[in-house]
């Protein structure tokens, strides 16, 4: 039976899902009798400051918006953008006879329609809906088959939600005070960042290595056959290489070092390997020149390769990235959208399993598709490698039962490129193994001063390249040779005779581990079993937002602020960044979600260190003292306990300490409340240098003679010499926002009140430098702006530089200059002749581009680098990126420019604010004011009483919200 006769008998039903857009498609299957509407997301949450907290909440419970005291209890309220819509679900619920909640089927969705039924408090039956596709058959299906709301999800999330409340709203402010104000701190943040650090330390520490080899080109003295008899070996083929390249192996039985034997600091990690230098290469390759080389071995085995396993959320973001270019965020904004119209199934999962449905649809696009040679004989199933995998979904495969090809989805742009990847990625997943050969070759011969040489080649042919044809995974190392590269070699035997016909001298250095990219980060949070695969997203954008992380091209750089911060979690919070402790904490709230530990004592262990039974959170704790909160931040006992007592006690945390990092020769970098800066010496001590250091220079990159050269420039004020005028010195500054000069004001001149007198201060002009800088240039900057003269009618024109370059202005007319130098040099006759000419509306002409970055893989356009108005950006000439903190024109590589696009892209078209409509005045003839009865003046005296007392607890109000405010976001 349909839902809509269904729905003639049983009344109305109003289904809630969470976005406008999954509301109008899901409408469009259900049909008349359903009332489909959104509740855009969260409709609930803890307070963002205690602003928002009820007045009847004070202490520690306004500041956290979580009663510690009392289990735990949150703070509940409706978001201030969400109340109306809140009142328009009421409204419609008045009027429904069965609700059905519909949010997306895993902790959050559920936690959201727990929200839903605990704020609109429904009179009439509720119902959970759940599916993992939009489509017409899964939706019906999902109403003929509602179920009860699952509890211990709801818990599993709400402890979540607390647990990185109480995270956040109390290591942020340490934070704070002890590295720079409106910082943050996260459960996963943290983590994260951390491993983004330690990368950096990594590669601070290494020294390279040089090591060399040869490399010979071979070919056969008189074919590929054994001397004195018939040629040997399987059949050659044409399209096999004439000749043989090879690499030197061992020299008199030892093996010649290469980049994996070394360790971090240059050093071999055998001592039975060679390590060749130059002069040692060069010698043997001469001493090579004449050498008979044959064939000693050649070992062939087979090659087979399995399909991948079909997409879950990381590996979804992982491919993205590296064959898209797509960052995290971007992939599931973009994902989101598939899911909301119907193309893909929920992208959020941990499940690499296909329904039956799914298998089916597969298999018949392979034989479709490829033929029935393709089609193994029996389905393929992919068990689960995610520990305590909680989302009850599919893989992420093309929705329906079946696929729609990329062509027949009608799809553009990103989602297209997206859905096309999850297609291929499924369809592959039920197809044949690739199957070949793969071989070794091993070439000796004795050189002229009798050392014993041995080369080898590796090959690689498919003979049937399976699921191959349809995918191939890329891989993180862009160097990696991907699954479907052959590698011929011509067919030889054991006892060929070779002769060298090049052998070339080859110098190497080994290289610092890379840095991570989104998707390698994404790899290891998971592999280390830390945070949830559906929030690694958010909390890579975050430590991007937050300036803890910055890129160049795609690799993921700390900022010195992160070094700061890690620093001291690690020192005086040790635990709570400690990799194992956040997996355990992860399996805790995994036990909590399965109904095996209980919420409120788990909180109590974490937050006061308190002793609690075993029996109450099952397997997580010993039931002992856990020792006070210096081993709760860095002992080795259980791993919850004392997060309140570690912030408490802040006296041994020296600011100076965990901000100051030495880099050599006395140098020491330190990260201030305005940016890093390195330094020598004491402050106001003889001798002592500082320099600023940029923000967006990687940490690896700061070596002694770079700071040394930072504090060689001019920097701090250098005095020019004194205004004959008014007898004060004009000095130049090196800024925050670059280069200026300034006149320093007497001693007692008030710099406050409604007295302050303020300095004259002008920047530089781009074609000065504060080396050249003069006192005349100084003075001249500062006599700015400059009259010019008048116009006919007595109007003043000035020449003045503002912050979009040189200007003249005549009243509220302003016209641009084309350079700074004609403040100065601008006559009134000049000045009148461009106002004479008509102002230019729109656009200027355009700039040639800064930089040309090849062929957008989306749009199909050319991508370049422009100078905006508000600095550069990137665009393919329909959409514009702006480039961020520590993206440059000089270093911006191709792939970083088609993320940023991507990225701008799905996040779709900015929102347009609505012009507010200026009220008509009123019209109406005024009356005479009627005289106040002394009941009305009482009335008056009361109103007035009120509003002076509402202004007092209002501004009460907001300074004690002033503080929590500022942790707002500091949570995961």
């Amino acid at each position: 039976m349909s839902p809509t006769s269904e729905t003639a008998k049983g009344g109305r039903r109003l289904v809630i899902v969470e976005s406008p857009a999954k509301a109008k498609t899901i409408k469009g299957y259900l049909g008349p009798g359903y009332i489909v509407e959104a509740s855009v997301g969260h409709i609930r949450d803890l307070p963002n400051g205690a602003a928002e907290v009820p007045e009847k909440y004070t202490g520690e419970v306004r500041r956290l918006g979580v009663d510690v005291e009392h289990d735990f209890q949150p703070i509940y309220v409706v978001n201030a953008d969400k109340r109306a819509q809140v009142k328009k679900l009421k409204d419609l619920l008045k009027e429904s006879d069965e609700l059905f909640l519909a949010t997306d089927e895993d902790r959050e969705g559920e936690a959201i329609a727990w929200h839903l039924q605990e704020v609109l408090k429904p009179k009439i039956p509720v119902k959970r809906m759940v599916f993992h596709e939009i489509t017409k058959d899964a939706i019906r299906e999902a109403v003929a088959n509602p179920r009860q709301l699952n509890q211990k999800l709801v818990d599993a999330q709400e402890t979540r939600r607390i647990l990185d409340r109480l995270y956040g709203y109390e290591v942020s402010p340490v934070l704070w005070k002890k590295v720079m104000p409106r910082l943050s701190a996260g459960r996963v943040q943290s983590v994260a960042t951390r491993l983004v650090v330690e990368r950096e330390r990594e590669r601070i520490a290494f020294r390279s290595a040089e090591y060399w080899d040869l490399t010979g080109t071979f070919s056969p003295t008189s074919g590929f056959a054994p001397a004195g008899g018939p040629p040997s070996g399987r059949a050659g083929d044409a399209s096999d290489p004439a000749s043989l390249v090879a690499r030197l192996q061992s020299v008199d039985g030892r093996r010649v070092a290469q980049g994996r034997d070394f360790d971090s600091l240059g050093r071999l990690k055998s001592a039975n390997t060679l390590q060749l230098d130059e002069a040692n290469a060069r010698a043997l390759a001469a001493a090579l020149e004449n050498t008979r080389f044959s064939v000693r071995s050649v070992e062939s085995k087979p090659y087979r390769r399995s399909p991948y396993a079909p997409f879950r959320t990381t590996t979804l973001q992982q491919e993205a990235s590296r064959k898209l270019g797509y960052g995290a965020k971007a992939t599931m904004q973009i994902a989101q959208k598939l899911y909301e119209n119907g193309y893909i199934t929920y992208m959020r999962t941990d499940s690499t399993t296909l329904s039956e449905t799914a298998v089916a649809a597969a298999r018949a696009q392979v034989t479709q598709l490829y033929g029935a040679d393709y089609l193994p004989p029996q389905p393929r199933t992919y068990a689960g490698k995610v520990k305590n995998a909680q989302e009850a979904h599919e893989a992420i495969r093309p929705s329906g039962d079946r696929f729609r090809t990329p062509a027949e989805t009608g799809l553009t742009g990103d989602q297209f490129r997206l859905y096309e990847l999850i297609w291929k990625r499924t369809v592959a997943s039920q197809m044949k193994d690739a199957t070949g050969n793969s071989v070794t070759v091993k070439i000796g011969g004795t050189a002229s001063d009798g050392r014993d040489v041995e080369f080898t080649a590796s090959g690689k042919t498919i003979t049937f390249h399976g699921f191959l044809k349809a995918y191939v995974e890329g891989a993180d190392d862009p160097n990696a040779e991907l699954d479907d590269r052959e590698r011929r070699l011509p067919q030889v035997a054991e006892g060929d005779a070779l002769t060298a016909e090049k052998i070339s001298v080859d110098g190497h250095a080994t290289k610092p581990p890379a840095r991570y990219t989104e998707a390698s980060l994404v790899k290891e949070l998971e592999e280390r079993e830390i945070g949830r695969p559906s929030t690694y997203a958010s909390i890579i954008g975050t430590i991007l937002d937050r300036g803890y992380v910055f890129k160049k091209g795609t690799a993921l750089v700390p900022s010195f602020l992160s070094f700061a911060v890690v620093n001291l979690l690690e020192k005086h919070f040790g635990r709570l960044v400690d990799y194992d402790f956040t997996a355990k904490m992860e399996d805790d709230l995994d036990r909590i979600a399965r109904g095996e530990a209980q919420s409120v004592p788990w909180l109590k262990r974490f937050y006061f260190g308190e002793t609690v039974p075993d029996s109450g959170f099952a397997a997580g704790g010993t039931g002992t003292d856990n020792g006070g909160a210096a081993e709760a931040g860095n002992g080795d006992g259980d791993h919850l306990g004392g997060l309140k007592e570690l912030v408490t006690d802040l006296g041994a945390i020296d600011a100076r300490e965990v901000s100051s990092f030495p880099v050599g020769d006395g140098i020491v970098l330190r990260v201030g409340r305005y940016g890093p800066y390195v330094e020598r010496g004491e402050k106001d001590a003889e001798g002592h240098q500082r320099a600023d250091v940029p923000e967006d220079l990687a940490p690896d990159e700061l070596t002694v003679e770079l700071a040394e050269e930072l504090l060689a420039k001019p920097s701090g004020d250098f005095e020019l010499g004194t205004d004959p005028a008014t007898g004060r010195p004009i000095v130049a500054k090196d800024g925050r926002y670059g280069p200026y000069v300034t006149e320093i004001l007497p001693e007692g001149t008030p710099k406050t009140g409604k007295n302050a007198v303020k300095p004259r201060t002008a920047s530089l002009f781009k074609s000065m430098s504060l080396d050249t800088v003069t006192l005349d240039d100084a003075l001249k900057l500062m006599s700015l702006p400059r009259v010019v003269g008048a116009d006919a009618e007595g109007v003043e024109i000035t020449a003045q530089n503002g912050r979009y370059g040189p200007y003249l202005k005549k009243g509220t007319d302003s016209r641009s200059l084309q350079s700074e130098e004609q403040l100065f040099t601008i006559t009134l006759e000049e000045a009148l002749a461009i106002y004479a000419q008509p102002k230019q509306r729109g656009r200027a002409a355009a700039k040639p581009p800064l930089k040309e970055l090849g062929e957008d893989p989306v749009s199909g356009k050319p991508v370049v680098v422009k100078d905006g108005r508000f600095g550069p950006y990137v665009t393919d000439g329909e959409t514009n990126a702006t480039l961020r903190s520590g993206d440059s024109v000089e270093t911006i590589t191709r792939e970083r420019g088609f993320e940023l696009l991507a990225e701008k892209r799905a996040k779709g078209p900015a929102k347009k604010t609505a012009a507010k409509k200026t009220p008509a005045k009123k019209t109406a003839a005024k009356k005479a004011p009627a005289k106040k009865t002394a009941a009305a003046k009482k009335t008056a005296a009361k109103s007035t009483t009120a509003k002076t007392t509402t202004a007092k607890k209002t501004t009460a109000t907001k300074a004690a919200a002033k503080k929590a405010t500022a942790v707002n976001g500091a949570e995961d």
